[in-house]
């Protein structure tokens, strides 16, 4: 299915969430450190209820490992920074959908980067400000998800 990726993820109860959200969807998670928070972090467990022990999680010290580990073929970057709308792609197996941290996003560098096939966005209504990392990242699982007509169930 795809990956998941959270680069320097802050909040616990979010990257536990993810955990639940990647096994009931088959993707495979992967943290870039430093993360904040220790990977038992009580809120972590809490909000990942009993799935962490079923999560397919990966920790990578830093994006150049992940990318040198991963090899990934398509790599779709979410920031509020890009033109291009996260549905308006064709999402296949094994793409992988990267998200910044919950305070800034990505740096610039990553966007930037030769790994990235493309930057997209999720549209929010004028006043917004930013979504919770984990529904951000849940909207986009479950369109690459839809659109590949929810392989796996």
């Amino acid at each position: 299915m795809f990956d998941v990726v959270l680069w320097r993820p802050e909040i616990p109860p979010n990257t536990g969430n993810l955990m639940r959200l990647t096994v009931n969807t088959g993707c495979r998670l992967h943290l870039i450190e430093p993360l904040g928070f220790d990977i038992d972090d009580a809120r972590l467990r809490r909000a990942g209820l009993d799935y962490r022990e079923f999560a397919d999680v990966a920790t990578y010290s830093s994006y150049g490992e992940y990318v040198e580990i991963a090899r990934p073929e398509r790599l779709f970057a979410f920031t509020h920074l890009a033109d291009r709308l996260y549905t308006e792609v064709a999402y296949k197996p094994d793409d992988v959908l990267l998200f910044g941290r919950e305070s800034d996003g990505l740096p610039d560098e990553i966007l930037v980067s030769d790994s990235v096939t493309e930057s997209v966005r999720i549209p929010i209504a004028e006043g917004g400000r930013s979504l919770n990392l984990a529904n951000a990242a849940a909207i986009a699982v479950y369109e690459a998800w839809r659109q590949n007509g929810f392989a796996d169930t």
